[in-house]
């Protein structure tokens, strides 16, 4: 498994100065850089207007587009990012980074990309039984590329499916229940290359995430850490079968950072582990298969960037420290 554990850093939005680095998404700088566009780039029936910053479909475009786009399903250019939709990514491609423990790309999933772009009609293009098939398999090759791509700078790469849409997914809508959504999961991570996981910052059900057959999952466990912590038995099963839990406790939100500190973070972590060794889940074998990381990738604060490097630091330290008291490697 050559995705790290021992309480090693990454994060969700921009930094290299963590343990595994991995390219960020930067939407304020332009538009194609939002996660919905880069997921969208030359996905048939797209109706994208930059200077608006909208992004619609419109099933009419979608059939005439989809044959062109089945001609090139074997064509691995064509599902990559291109330098027009992340400058980023390609710079990030280009460093020197063999020597990481690991590094990581991400895409935006089947879920979230179905819930939030609409037809015409302003139905979301999930509910789509035509288009919905076609959205898993277009995706699933989209990470695949990106995953080979990485596997060239680092042989440890591993991709986030980012999924914030999965805390909706048996609330917000309907017509879509858990059933077909375990169905359609199933079978776009069936079609994913290894190592793979999923990130999100909201709080989903947590039986129906930690049951999908990922390597790696990436949550808010500042804000979600008391119900988190409710699942041991699933928690344990993941672990069991080789799962990596990446803990987002350092929050990146100006008020909520300014109302901690590394023993205030430190203390909140301890006390899940310490839930869940009640829970028969061995703190040891827990630490082995966990990282660190901001709680959220936040964009926006009153002071810019200022803390959310913050937040990065605090993650560096607290991993330090906690890496020191527990021995680890």
């Amino acid at each position: 498994m050559p995705i790290p554990g021992n309480l090693l850093t990454t994060a969700m939005a921009s930094a290299l100065s963590l343990d595994v680095p991995f390219w960020p998404q930067l939407p304020n700088y332009s538009y194609y850089e939002d996660m919905y566009v880069q997921a969208a780039e030359h996905f048939p029936g797209i109706l994208l207007d930059v200077e608006k910053r909208t992004l619609r479909f419109s099933l009419e475009k979608f059939i005439a587009e989809v044959e062109e786009t089945l001609a090139r399903f074997d064509d691995p250019s064509y599902f990559d990012i291109s330098e027009t939709y992340s400058a980023v990514y390609h710079r990030f491609l280009a460093l020197a980074l063999a020597d990481r423990p690991a590094i990581r790309g991400q895409l935006e999933g089947p879920i979230s990309f179905g819930f939030n772009i609409t037809d015409e009609n302003d139905r979301p293009i999930l509910f789509d039984d035509t288009v919905r098939p076609f959205m898993l398999e277009f995706m699933a090759r989209r990470i695949n590329v990106q995953l080979d791509r990485l596997r060239a700078v680092n042989a440890n790469a591993f991709m986030f499916v980012d999924e914030p849409g999965l805390q909706f997914l048996f609330s917000a809508l309907s017509g879509y229940g858990d059933i077909k959504a375990k169905g359609d999961m199933d079978e776009f991570f069936a079609m994913i290359d290894r190592p793979r996981g999923i990130h999100l910052c909201g709080n989903p059900d947590w039986d129906f995430l930690l049951g999908l057959d990922l390597d790696v999952l990436s949550m808010d466990l500042y804000t979600n850490r008391e119900i988190f912590a409710a699942y041991g038995p699933s928690i344990r099963r993941f672990l069991d079968r080789g799962g990596v839990i990446v803990w987002g406790i350092v929050p990146t939100g100006f008020e909520a950072f300014a109302k901690e500190d590394i023993p205030s973070l430190t203390a909140q972590l301890e006390g899940v582990w310490e839930i869940l060794g009640k829970k028969e889940i061995d703190r040891d074998f827990l630490l082995s298969r966990s990282m660190l990381s901001p709680a959220t990738c936040c964009l926006v604060n009153p002071d810019r960037d200022k803390t959310v490097d913050r937040a990065f630091g605090v993650v560096k330290e607290m991993s330090l420290r906690l890496r020191e008291k527990y021995r680890l490697a």
